[in-house]
């Protein structure tokens, strides 16, 4: 299965290779790229430091993201049907089309909600109506798709434990429905708020997705090997062009959805814990913004000059390559000591 996998992965990595470039120039024909612009934080105030930074990065093309998930989706419902026609032995950890429909919900749902960030942001519609929706509006949505993950998960595929390294498994039974819900949208807006360097979130991701790989081929479970192998397959294309200077940026419709399902496909897993770990750099972006965030408003003070953390190494005079290539390095070590934590 190994070799079949591996095919599967070179296969969507030269299929999205193929259509990157043409995606790319479509991009710049519909003007969906990155503008000069002034953003401001929860509070409503300017972030001259985040402006500083990312101004000049106009121009760049952004939703990389819809052809990842695209190209994912389109190959996994053609191969995979013609997988089990050709007589693959295919091995479930649970029912399969429920399995699927929690993967596929999570990847296409957190993808629509952060389309219409890309499209409101980048095509300049008023904000008001549909198109206004403010943050707490789309956390909200956030928690409710994300509720229904869960739901999903404990409900028809009958998880509700925590593998917890050294304790064993501890069964949750309701309670693991809040708690997933928590996972996924926690994850869904850490790789949204890692997203801020070229190379930074996809690379992280293709680390975390290996290692989850590798432990989805012990519990044997082929549909969830199948979409991680062409998912990462396409991502591997996409960082190619995405890496400093970027020629093509994720977008929200790609960091939503790939957050969530990450988070998803950890906890499909059953390795909540493992998760955290693997994610590690996600945890600590996300960790940052919030130390920030609760700061100001309870303390009225900043802990940081800027959040989240990578922004704070840029302003401390770090190069941006120099930041991503370190993540990454610590992204593979938090994912050797998430896998070792799992076997034990």
């Amino acid at each position: 299965m190994i070799s079949l996998y591996l095919g599967l992965l070179i296969f969507s990595f030269l299929i999205t290779s193929v259509l990157v470039v043409p995606f790319i120039n479509l991009l710049y024909k519909l003007k969906f790229y990155r503008r000069v612009q002034q953003t401001r934080d929860t509070e409503g105030k300017l972030t001259k430091i985040f402006d500083k930074f990312h101004n000049p990065k106009a121009g760049t093309p952004v939703g990389g993201g819809l052809l990842v998930i695209g190209v994912t989706f389109l190959l996994y419902l053609i191969l995979f049907p013609l997988l089990s026609f050709l007589g693959t032995y295919i091995s479930t950890a649970f029912r399969m089309m429920d399995e699927l429909n929690i993967l596929f919900f999570t990847f296409i749902s957190f993808g629509i909600l952060g389309l219409y960030d890309d499209v409101k942001k980048f095509f300049g519609f008023k904000k008001s109506g549909f198109f206004g929706l403010r943050l707490r509006h789309k956390l909200f949505i956030q928690l409710v798709l994300a509720l229904v993950i869960s739901s999903l998960m404990y409900f028809n595929l009958k998880i509700d434990i925590v593998n917890v390294p050294s304790l064993g498994v501890l069964k949750l039974g309701p309670f693991f429905i809040p708690l997933a819900a928590l996972a996924i949208v926690a994850f869904a807006n850490a790789f949204n708020i890692t997203d801020g360097l070229d190379g930074l979130s996809s690379g992280i991701l293709l680390i975390c997705l290996f290692a989850f790989w590798l432990l989805s081929y012990t519990i044997l479970d082929t549909p969830l090997s199948v979409f991680i192998a062409l998912w990462m397959g396409a991502l591997i294309a996409f960082l190619y062009f995405n890496i400093y200077p970027a020629r093509i940026i994720l977008g929200d419709v790609g960091a939503l959805s790939f957050g969530a399902t990450l988070a998803v496909v950890g906890l499909l897993i059953g390795k909540m814990v493992a998760l955290v770990v693997i994610g590690g750099i996600f945890v600590i972006e996300i960790s940052s913004s919030l130390i920030q965030i609760l700061s100001k408003r309870i303390f009225k003070r900043k802990v940081f000059a800027v959040a989240p953390f990578h922004l704070w190494l840029q302003n401390r005079g770090w190069e941006e390559p120099k930041i991503v290539m370190r993540a990454w390095l610590a992204g593979l070590i938090l994912a050797i000591i998430g896998l070792w934590l799992s076997f034990i």
